[in-house]
């Protein structure tokens, strides 16, 4: 399992994984990663064996911070060519991230089976590329044969983490976890671990709003506006949660009328199972503009609305009150988006996966 950097890429791997394993149990499995990143800690707690490679991407600013990347890419190549004839794996599968490139461009030399499991509905340059020779290609949208071989395409969705298709707590109970009242609207912000500043700034501006209009809110911030929102919040604290980050996200969604994103591939997925009608907000900084990719195609099958980062101070509060104040317009949204939910993408993949065993050679 090659890919991290993110929990976009590290969520999925994990659940991949479990698939595999649940699947088959005498399954090896090992991760690799990049060095310092998130998924040297977190694939070790979900109980897999990592190891890392000293790999980064292009680091925006003056052009002698990238002065040792060619080195590094180098080093990364040969250093998968050591974990390959160590490990001897049937298939690797990439998710994305830094560490993904060097292990599927080393397996394919290798002729070992690599699957690719593209996340986004706008394909990255690095998986563009790898595609052409490999076995098999997993993706979540339509119309990905603009990148890839059409014969390759598999359709199963994204992997999501399995909080949110075992045992789902009802309204009631979720909302209680978090101390509200589950007969009150209620918001759920979310900005990934590092949170969103134009989010953060234009809700934690419109608190009292809310208030006045006795809607809750349930928001993580991330780490970087987590002071700032708790002082705005204070003395609200019986409506208002809230959070650096949530480990409770099954709770948390099930709670929520209304739901406030970024539109990473990993959280999309994770609304689309469990349906709830929702405002995407883009990064606008995202590699090749994917996540802007990803929220039109949402857009455009009415399964959720879009506020562009740079108009979030002007249009976002107006659409949360839209929505808040007409049922139907959130009935249609959360009906759209659950049909794009695929709550056994994991299990889909893992058997693509033993598909690909008695390869000998790629594609």
């Amino acid at each position: 399992m090659a890919g991290g950097g993110t929990g976009g890429h590290i969520f999925p791997a994990i659940a991949i994984a479990g698939a595999i394993r649940r699947l088959s149990p005498q399954s090896e499995i090992l991760f690799v990663g990049a060095r310092n990143k998130m998924e040297m800690d977190m694939v070790p707690i979900a109980g897999y064996e990592i190891k890392g490679l000293d790999i980064s991407g292009i680091i925006r600013g003056p052009f002698w911070k990238n002065l040792s990347l060619p080195w590094k890419i180098l080093k990364s190549l040969i250093n998968a060519r050591e974990i390959l004839r160590n490990f001897r794996p049937n298939v690797v599968i990439g998710t994305g991230g830094y560490a993904s490139f060097p292990m599927l461009y080393m397996a394919e030399r290798s002729h070992i089976p690599v699957l690719i499991q593209e996340q986004n509905s706008l394909a990255g340059k690095a998986n563009k590329f790898l595609g052409k020779k490999a076995a098999r290609i997993c993706v979540a949208y339509e119309g990905m044969e603009r990148f890839f071989p059409a014969d390759k395409l598999i359709i199963t969705g994204n992997p999501v983490r399995s909080l949110l298709t075992k045992s789902v707590p009802d309204r009631e109970n979720a909302s209680s976890a978090f101390g509200l009242d589950s007969q009150l609207k209620t918001l759920l912000v979310i900005g990934g671990s590092q949170g969103a500043n134009s989010i953060n700034k234009t809700i934690g501006s419109h608190l009292h709003d809310f208030m006045e209009a006795g809607v809750q809110l349930i928001w993580q911030t991330g780490k970087n506006y987590f002071g700032e929102a708790t002082q705005s919040a204070s003395g609200w604290e019986k409506n208002i949660k809230v959070f650096e980050f949530i480990s409770q996200m099954d709770h948390a969604y099930q709670a929520a009328d209304i739901v406030i994103s970024r539109a990473g591939a990993l959280t999309i997925s994770e609304l689309c199972i469990v349906g709830k009608p929702t405002i995407l907000v883009p990064y606008p900084f995202a590699a090749e503009d994917h996540q802007n990719h990803n929220a039109l195609a949402l857009v455009k099958k009415d399964a959720a609305l879009m506020v562009r980062d740079n108009e979030v101070p002007s249009e976002l509060v107006n659409k949360i009150f839209l929505l808040l104040h007409n049922d139907k317009m959130r009935e249609i949204l959360a009906s759209n988006l659950s049909g794009f939910g695929r709550p056994d993408a994991d299990t889909g993949i893992a058997k693509e996966v033993f598909k690909l065993f008695s390869n000998k050679t790629v594609g």
